[in-house]
């Protein structure tokens, strides 16, 4: 899967990394249905940070299409709770 963090580019995800992606996206969520901003942010963070950690950085030039974008690390609550799809940021 080719994930885009906004501002950043693109890394490749292995099927085998959705899990534990899915695990920090579901806690990213029930902060934000909380409202517990500082809960959020150490989320959003979290879920990013793995993001790039297990991730295979794609080049600047690659013109892969994203199967699924994040948001940049400093976006609020709200720009966030407004990407959220049924199954949150990461489907699955």
């Amino acid at each position: 899967m080719i994930v885009r963090i906004m501002g950043e580019g693109q890394v490749e995800i292995a099927a085998d990394d959705l899990a534990a992606l899915n695990k920090l996206d579901g806690e990213l969520e029930a902060a934000i249905q909380a409202g517990d901003e500082e809960t959020f942010r150490g989320r959003l963070h979290a879920l990013l940070d793995k993001v790039r950690e297990v991730g295979r950085e794609l080049p600047d030039e690659s013109l892969e299409p994203s199967e699924l974008i994040l948001p940049p690390a400093d976006a609020s609550m709200e720009e966030v709770r407004e990407m959220l799809g049924d199954e949150g940021l990461i489907p699955g």
